[in-house]
């Protein structure tokens, strides 16, 4: 019997992986690269680099392994090589510059290029206290979590009252995050699978609207207070916005993104979820934040200015 070796299946892995969540099926018909390999295909692919699998050739039985050192550290966990991690991070970003929509292509993009961003924030969270609690409780932001029916009943300008508001009125769920696949060590899968989980947060704090203005002027934001390269990267999806949009993304909320993520705290090391109660305009002033210039933001009956 003899070992075949195939270093390439955690690709068709990567491969079968976004195909299965693929939620865009016009797409798929109208642009070759997306429609290269056949969701069928990508299945077979996966189960022949499964370690268990065998198939005959030639008569003989020959056992088709992954590499050995590339075991999943934890459940969801798609270990990849440097090289595999590079072509995903390059092929994930033109996807998503391509189509926005695709969750899962921004998703890898986000995780392929974290690197040592992810290690600096797990190691701001570490100086705080609710920092080092997040660490150690590791708490999950989803629908079955989350006491709904508690935080409609908080006080109009309350986080967790603006919070719902916000969920209610974008028609949003909290159950729309995809799990961390790609980041190697579980605790900083767990500080991105964090950020993806409070994301919303930031346009509950912000009151900020769900349509492309508004995602890139946070994604602005979110670059200069946490770094993730893939929030600089999605600005270049402003070529796809109009004339005058563009202008005011680049003219004002670029440059408040900049002045305010600079001067606020690290908003990974808040504990979100023991803050429901808080006065928004008093977190917005305890963290270092204010609001953003008008007209892409869910109406309030109050603004924090900068200081």
């Amino acid at each position: 019997m003899s070992v075949i070796c195939t270093p390439l299946s955690p690709i068709m892995r990567i491969v079968a992986h976004s195909r299965m969540n693929q939620m865009h099926a016009l797409y798929r018909k109208t642009h070759r690269w997306d429609s290269i390999i056949n969701t069928n295909q990508a299945r077979s692919f996966v189960a022949l680099a499964a370690p268990t699998s065998s198939r005959a050739t030639n008569g003989k039985s020959r056992s088709v392994h992954t590499n050995p050192r590339l075991q999943p550290a934890y459940p969801g966990h798609i270990p990849l090589t440097p090289f595999e991690s590079g072509f995903l991070a390059v092929g994930s970003a033109l996807m998503s510059l391509i189509d926005t929509r695709r969750a899962d292509m921004v998703a890898a993009c986000g995780e392929t290029t974290a690197g040592p961003t992810l290690v600096k924030l797990r190691d701001i969270m570490l100086e705080s206290p609710e920092g080092r609690r997040i660490l150690k409780e590791r708490p999950r932001i989803n629908s079955r979590t989350l006491d709904f029916n508690k935080l409609r009943s908080l006080p109009e300008n309350t986080f967790g009252a603006a919070y719902v508001g916000w969920l209610d009125t974008c028609k949003v769920t909290p159950d729309s995050r995809d799990p961390v696949h790609y980041i190697d060590d579980p605790e900083l899968a767990y500080v991105m699978q964090r950020y993806r989980e409070t994301h919303d947060f930031y346009h509950a704090l912000f009151g900020f609207k769900v349509s492309a203005l508004p995602e890139l002027a946070l994604k602005a934001f979110e670059f200069t207070n946490l770094g993730f390269p893939m929030t600089a990267l999605s600005l270049g999806a402003s070529i796809r916005l109009k004339p005058h949009q563009r202008a005011r993304l680049w003219g004002e909320f670029v440059p408040w993104a900049a002045r305010c993520g600079s001067h606020a705290r690290c908003l990974l090391a808040v504990y979100w979820e023991e803050r429901w109660e808080q006065d928004l305009d008093e977190m917005k002033k305890e963290l270092g934040v204010w609001d953003p210039p008008a007209g892409i933001t869910i109406p309030r009956p109050s603004r924090v200015d900068f200081p």
